[in-house]
């Protein structure tokens, strides 16, 4: 896993299934530096190298890394997996620094078949991939020159038009931020299991996923292991979950939410800076911000927002040892990815605490059904993902929720979370907010972007670079 990234669930299976066909694998670990990589590399004689990563920043150590393969004269293909990947993005932004092989390899299952053709018929599958990737890059220059962006005036002259006139923001219970244990076992019922059979690259939804001819033993199989270990985590005391939320007041100016350090609004605690969308997407269609679903500062309605920090990854890298030890590969990785999914149930947990703290949910708690579909109001995008594609903005996040000293969670120099198994994000409370991505951006709006968070330009375009609709200089 490279420089900057803790997560290695998906690598961790690759590399399972390449030994179990006879490979011989040197894993590295998470946040591997490239001069690591190039060096183990040499010391081992490889034949290939593999890179793994989930958040987006790894795609530029990624690229990183193939400058740095061709500048050493490396003749070793390059592999490119995680879930922020694709074969386009390897195309467009990783391959055209290296010019030996750079293969994207989809998930896990692939593995060995892509290993076997770069073993066996190197110089055919190479340029198989190359004709791909290059009939991709003029895909992809094609689609830019057919739609380009909007101006960024013409973006926000297509904003939302919310009713805040008549609007009513609900007032949370408490202001500021508050930290607690989180008991697992309240955690469990809110587990979505359909990504975790996913984790394991089975196809279907949980209980459906049971019924599937081809793998549905398999996945009962996979399910009644993973009930067994959850529960020894779960009466075990070893593996904790601890969270940091808060509410702050909170008015939008523009795309920047600010936050205030009281109801008097006078004083601003911290700006979350948010983007909007530049993609045309016709008359009468909103280009989206986050920040439209904050009550404007004009408007004089007193508004919120929430955050969040959750690990229920505290005392993992314990047991995962253990289970190491005893060369226990299977449950190692089965304790990660329920570590994973007991972090994101929490994250559903406390949103739940937090709409009724919030005020405007009540009765009886949504069934987990409910809850997987979103069927309630109000949103928690995270930084990072589509909805606002900046991971600094996590810096702000954690600052606000102390969540390092309250949560027990770090942020590594690229801003992924350790313990890996955390979640962090805003609660937006808006009954007409939703989530969106953002898409590809257009160099006047990084620029007033850049002017807004007061960051030199090159530091900005590197952590937009996956949403940059331009050739940065």
């Amino acid at each position: 896993t490279v420089k900057g990234d803790v997560h290695d669930i998906g690598k961790n299976i690759v590399g399972v299934v390449l030994a179990c066909n006879n490979y011989e694998v040197i894993d590295l670990g998470v946040m591997v530096s490239c001069e690591k990589i190039l060096a183990a590399a040499r010391e081992h004689g490889v034949d290939m190298v593999g890179l793994s990563g989930l958040i987006t920043p790894s795609l530029e150590e990624m690229a990183h890394v193939a400058r740095e393969m061709e500048r050493e004269g490396f003749d070793l293909p390059l592999l490119i997996g995680g879930a922020t990947t694709s074969k386009a993005h390897t195309a467009v932004k990783i391959a055209p620094h290296y010019s030996k092989d750079v293969v994207h390899v989809l998930d896990a299952s692939r593995a060995v078949t892509v290993a076997s053709s770069l073993k066996s018929a190197r110089a055919d599958f190479g340029a198989a991939n190359r004709a791909e990737q290059q009939r991709l890059r003029e895909a992809h220059a094609k689609k830019r020159a057919e739609k380009p962006l909007l101006p960024l005036d013409e973006a926000r002259r297509r904003r939302p038009r919310l009713d805040w006139e008549s609007y009513v923001p609900p007032v949370p219970g408490f202001l500021g931020a508050r930290a607690e244990d989180v008991p697992l076992a309240e955690l469990v019922p809110y587990i979505d299991w359909t990504p975790f059979f996913v984790t394991w690259e089975l196809r279907g939804t949980y209980p459906k996923i049971f019924e599937n001819p081809q793998w549905g033993a398999k996945a009962k199989e996979l399910f009644d292991d993973g009930q067994k270990l959850l529960a020894e985590l779960v009466s075990g005391g070893e593996l904790k979950a601890r969270a940091a939320w808060g509410f702050w007041p909170a008015n939008a100016v523009g795309e920047d939410i600010e936050l205030y350090t009281d109801e008097t609004r006078g004083h601003v605690a911290a700006e979350v800076h948010t983007l909007r969308q530049q993609m045309d997407k016709g008359e009468g269609e909103a280009n989206l911000a986050l920040a439209d679903f904050v009550a404007p500062r004009e408007s004089g309605k007193a508004d919120y927002l929430g955050a969040f920090a959750i690990t229920a990854g505290l005392g993992l890298d314990a047991i995962v040892a253990r289970f190491e030890t005893d060369h226990d590969d299977y449950r190692s990785i089965l304790a990660k990815a329920l570590a994973d999914r007991l972090a994101e149930a929490g994250a559903e947990w406390l949103h739940q605490r937090a709409r009724r703290a919030w005020g405007y949910e009540a009765g009886s708690p949504l069934d987990v059904l409910a809850l997987i579909r979103e069927q309630y109001r109000g949103i928690r995008p995270a930084p990072g993902y589509p909805a606002c594609p900046d991971h600094t903005a996590k810096r702000t996040l954690f600052e606000l929720l102390q969540a390092e000293e309250r949560a027990g969670i770090r942020l590594t120099e690229s801003l992924a979370m350790t313990p890996a198994a955390s979640v962090s994000g805003w609660f937006l409370s808006h009954p007409q907010a939703k989530y969106f991505n953002v898409g590809l951006l257009e160099r006047d709006q990084v620029k007033d972007y850049q002017r807004r968070r007061g960051l030199p330009l090159r530091e900005i375009e590197r952590w937009l670079a996956p949403h940059l609709g331009y050739e940065a200089e």
